[in-house]
């Protein structure tokens, strides 16, 4: 069975900060994203963790420079230290090839610890030994290599079927909850049904709009981690999206429903437009 997931599920889940929150309570986002070739997915991810509601960014990358200058007030150095993480994203932005063993080192620590761990791109290599609560977020040619990498046969994703079938056989693999990205991203795990989430703009198709994604995810975990990963994702999809419409100039139901075609947009468009739709979904 597939679960759509809605509006109402979205604006069920959000947390909202009261009174008694403080920045701790409200969400410890940490960050080991970016590279000195992809610094603008660190820069990416922190503008998205900041402007879906974290109380406090944590970065320890390697784009310390870039992250800075676009949100001075995140807490930059090379490794947690004491401060308490919520939730890790790992992997964006960075390449696997070019890992050296410190780096290796430092991501299986993370990927061994006790917080949620979104882990993309650079990082997905690694997922199948850590042991920490995992959100894997892979787009087509990633998913392929991490099935490969799994030793599970090679698929056609051309069907909605196919795609959730196989979200699911890698979920159970890895133990971990994978997140299949796409124009309906599915989103399945070990010990839920297979949830999928719909219905944005395709202008949303552009470079570094899943840097902006992790970082969303990253922050609806930290902010309440008693709910499951696969609902926090869904959301986190969710927001994307609406942000992403929004950005757009899209307004009400998607083109295919005869709404509006809206404009391009980039990446940082997206995380811009957040606040905007968590404010609307909760208005």
């Amino acid at each position: 069975m597939l679960r759509e997931w809605t509006r109402a599920d979205t604006g069920a889940l959000l947390r909202v900060p009261t009174a008694d929150d403080d920045k701790y309570s409200r969400g410890v986002v940490g960050l080991r994203t970016g590279s000195a070739a992809y610094p603008g997915a660190a820069v990416l991810g922190v503008e998205a963790a900041w402007r879906a509601g974290a109380g406090y960014v944590l970065y320890t990358g390697g784009a310390r420079d870039a992250v800075l200058a676009r949100r001075p007030e995140t807490v930059a150095r090379d490794e947690a230290g004491r401060t308490r993480v919520g939730a890790w994203v790992i992997g964006s932005g960075t390449d696997a090839e070019h890992r050296d063993a410190r780096e290796r080192e430092v991501l299986e620590e993370i990927l061994h610890g006790d917080a949620a761990v979104v882990v993309d791109a650079g990082a997905l290599d690694l997922a199948a030994d850590g042991t920490a609560p995992m959100v894997l977020t892979p787009h087509a040619g990633e998913f392929a290599r991490l099935r490969a990498g799994l030793g599970l046969a090679e698929v056609d994703l051309a069907g909605e079927d196919a795609r959730v079938e196989a979200a699911s056989e890698t979920a159970s693999r890895l133990g971990a909850t994978v997140l299949l990205k796409g124009s309906r991203t599915m989103i399945a795990g070990p010990d839920h049904e297979p949830i999928v989430v719909g219905d944005t703009t395709a202008w949303l198709s552009t470079a570094g709009t899943g840097d902006v994604l992790g970082g969303v995810i990253g922050a609806l975990i930290a902010a309440d981690p008693r709910r499951s990963l696969a609902e926090s994702a869904a959301a986190a999809v969710w927001l994307h999206g609406r942000a992403a419409a929004r950005a757009s100039g899209v307004a009400g139901a998607s083109t295919a429903e005869g709404g509006r075609a809206g404009h391009p947009i980039v990446a940082l468009d997206v995380a811009e437009a957040l606040p905007g739709a968590i404010g609307e979904l909760l208005s």
